[in-house]
């Protein structure tokens, strides 16, 4: 890396605009540091994300969060006070493969949590003070790593944007990837040093998830509240279905029936190249299977995420090379739930700020 003075700011680039890499970028950006925050899609969340339809919004990725480390307790209070509501969903069910409940409220089941108006509104938040400052970058996806050709001791990275234009951002000290294993592991890929980082990546396991967003518009009629079961949501067995849940249940939220509905890892990834009407229609039968909700919806999109479940993480919060300025963090670290990327990120930034 660039040789530094300790009360100089470093220059650090962070991949990645979800839960990890706004924990991470917050955390040194704080700290007095220079951040730059590089996202591929329009908004920054990653799968904490909201799809809207014409019938109210679906919680497309995280359908809630817990609340276990102290640390994001007191970032959810200083950042969204009063905007993190209890979900009713605690008392989750989980099914048979028919539907049938085999149990209730699994003992020790955390709290469920969700923002309002939507999940987007946590992301939205603690991107906003970068926003404001132009420390993020938007519709850019990297594509490059290497040296940088006016500082060999400092990182550049190749980005296009998405309308095809392409630029170089450069003069980096560090470089921190919040980004699914897959992108990770091809931009690193390319750097002869950083095999050992690349080969730590071998045993961590995301599964895809196929994920069903359905709307009963006519549910809202007189002396119609809810369609078929009087759960909430529900952890299943059935070999198509890992999760459903009532969006329209959520504090919150809008009162028109809706209903998403999550694939299981073996079945999304067995089923990872079928195409949209395909998945559409085995889900919904499965909706119907697990719910005896028979009625044709109003309003279905099914759309896949190709890395959303981790199914075996990497056992330790993050990857960090100081020699090289290089590190990787994300929910993949720990585990699969919202505050794991947290946790993930929130410690590499920790680590990178020491001597």
């Amino acid at each position: 890396m660039t040789t530094r003075s300790p009360s100089e700011p470093r220059r650090i680039a962070i991949v990645g605009a979800g839960i990890a890499g706004l924990a991470c970028a917050r955390t040194l950006a704080q700290a007095g540091q220079q951040v730059t925050v590089f996202e591929a899609s329009d908004a920054p969340g990653g799968r904490v994300t909201t799809y809207e339809s014409p019938f109210g919004g679906f919680d497309a990725g995280a359908q809630y969060f817990t609340v276990r480390d102290d640390r994001f307790a007191k970032a959810l209070e200083v950042t969204i006070p009063g905007l993190a509501r209890r979900w009713s969903a605690n008392a989750v069910r989980v099914l048979d493969a028919g539907g049938r409940v085999v149990e209730a409220s699994p003992p020790g089941r955390d709290a469920h949590w969700v923002t309002t108006p939507t999940m987007t509104e946590l992301p939205r938040r603690w991107a906003l003070p970068l926003q404001n400052t132009g420390q993020l970058h938007l519709n850019t996806r990297v594509t490059q790593l290497q040296r940088d050709v006016l500082d060999s001791a400092a990182w550049q990275l190749h980005t296009e944007s998405s309308d095809g234009g392409q630029r170089v951002f450069g003069g980096f000290d560090t470089v921190l990837f919040a980004s699914p294993p897959s992108n990770s592991r091809a931009l690193l890929s390319r750097v002869k040093q950083a095999g050992h980082l690349v080969k730590g990546l071998e045993a961590v396991e995301v599964a895809p998830c196929w994920t069903l967003m359905i709307a009963f518009p006519n549910a809202a009629q007189p002396g119609l509240q809810t369609l078929g079961p009087q759960w909430n949501a529900a952890r299943s067995t059935h070999h198509r279905v890992a999760w459903l849940a009532r969006e329209s249940s959520k504090p919150g939220r809008e009162p028109i029936e809706r209903w998403t509905v999550q694939a299981s890892p073996a079945w999304s990834r067995e089923h990872e190249n079928d195409d949209e009407p395909r998945a559409t229609a085995k889900l919904l039968k499965a909706f119907a299977e697990v719910t005896g909700i028979r009625a044709a919806p109003a309003w279905s999109k099914a759309l896949l995420w190709h890395e959303a479940k981790t199914t075996q993480p990497l056992g330790q919060s993050f990857m960090w090379d100081p020699a090289l300025g290089l590190g990787l963090a994300g929910d993949w670290c720990l585990g699969a739930r919202m505050e794991d990327a947290f946790v993930s990120g929130l410690e590499l930034a920790l680590q990178t700020l020491k001597p």
